[in-house]
């Protein structure tokens, strides 16, 4: 069990869905991903990890959408906002989308994932690091979510 002092709030557009983050988050990146761009409709996010036990739902309960095996996505049924990121390659990890949060300003990223994939037209003035692809290791024996389709 991860320290839990720090408590974050998370709630959807419409708030039927809320959760407590406790604790710190174990890692923070921006994520060009194209298959991230097409599932938050934006043209990158931001993913926060958190342990599983370190979220808490407080109201309402997420539907659940997977198109890659192993990979789960949640969001609200009633107003679509995304809400999480899990995959089972990624063992007792759950990424937040940081517009699911009610303070975004909290969560500074430490990374750019899929760097490759960032659309031209975005300019960073950061010095972080830039990955080519996923910024976490990956359970080798499941393996990463495009070599699974």
């Amino acid at each position: 069990m991860s320290d839990q002092s720090r408590i974050e709030p998370g709630s959807c557009f419409c708030g039927k869905i809320a959760l407590e983050a406790r604790g710190e988050p174990f890692w923070i990146n921006y994520d060009h991903d194209d298959d991230c761009r097409k599932a938050i409709g934006s043209p990158l996010t931001v993913w926060i990890g958190y342990r599983l036990d370190q979220i808490v739902f407080t109201r309402g309960t997420p539907r659940t959408f997977s198109k890659t095996p192993g990979v789960t996505r949640t969001f609200c049924q009633d107003c679509g906002s995304s809400i999480s990121y899990s995959d089972e390659g990624l063992l007792d990890e759950c990424w937040l989308t940081i517009g699911f949060m009610d303070h975004p300003e909290r969560f500074e990223p430490q990374v750019h994932a899929f760097w490759s994939m960032k659309l031209p037209w975005m300019q960073f003035a950061d010095n972080l690091p830039r990955v080519d692809r996923y910024s976490r290791e990956r359970d080798l024996k499941i393996g990463f979510p495009d070599q699974r389709r």
